[in-house]
C-alpha cells in the first residue's frame, strides 16, 4: 500500500515517504513503434553518478512522456547499528539533510521537466528496496548510477544486482 504526500507503512510495517510533484500524468498518444516506458524509476542517493542518472531518467521521461519516480534508500551502515546512540542520531540527521536536499532539487526541476514526478524514501538495503519499489510501482525501466565504491567489486554493485534480477531494463549511468 502506498499513500501519497505523507509517511505511510505497508503490510510489513515498513515505513516510507512518498511525495508527488509536477503535472498529473496522462498517457500520450499511441504511435506504433514509438511506445516507450510508462514508468521510469531512478535510484538517487546524492552521489554524482546517481544525480547524473536522475538527470538522464528525467530527460528520458520527458521525451517518452513517462511518469518518473525518484527513490532514495536510507541504508544505515552496519557499524552504526552496532554503535551507541550519538552515532545513530548523527546518521539520521545526515539522512534527513540529504532527503531535504533531494526534495528541494526535485521540486525546483519539476516544472522544467514537465512530467509527473514521485519522490519515494525507503529504508533498508539499496538493492532490495529499489527492486521492491520497481516491482510494486510496476516500473518499465530502472535507471541508476554506477558504483564508486571499491568494495562492490567483491559483492557486486546495486546496479549489477538489479541487472541480474532481470525484471526490467536497467540503464547504468557512469
Amino acid at each position: 500500500m502506498i499513500d501519497t504526500g505523507f509517511v505511510s507503512a505497508d503490510e510489513t510495517g515498513t515505513v516510507q515517504l512518498v511525495e508527488e510533484y509536477g503535472p498529473e500524468w496522462a498517457p500520450g498518444v499511441f504511435e506504433r513503434g514509438t511506445d516507450g516506458p510508462l514508468m521510469i524509476l531512478a535510484g538517487v542517493d546524492g552521489s554524482p553518478t546517481a544525480m547524473r542518472a536522475g538527470a538522464y531518467a528525467a530527460g528520458l521521461a520527458r521525451r517518452q512522456r513517462s511518469r518518473l519516480v525518484f527513490v532514495y534508500v536510507a541504508a544505515p551502515s552496519l557499524w552504526t547499528g552496532m554503535s551507541a546512540g550519538p552515532a545513530v542520531a548523527a546518521q539520521e540527521q545526515l539522512f534527513g539533510e540529504l532527503i531535504d536536499e533531494l526534495r528541494t532539487q526535485i521540486r525546483e526541476r519539476a516544472d522544467e521537466i514537465a512530467v509527473p514526478i514521485t519522490f519515494v524514501v525507503r529504508r533498508g538495503d539499496a538493492f532490495v528496496e529499489l527492486r521492491d519499489a520497481a516491482t510494486e510501482l510496476h516500473a518499465d525501466m530502472v535507471v541508476v548510477g554506477s558504483s564508486e565504491q571499491a568494495g562492490h567489486r567483491l559483492i557486486g554493485s546495486v546496479a549489477s544486482r538489479l541487472v541480474r534480477a532481470g525484471r526490467w531494463p536497467v540503464t547504468v549511468v557512469p
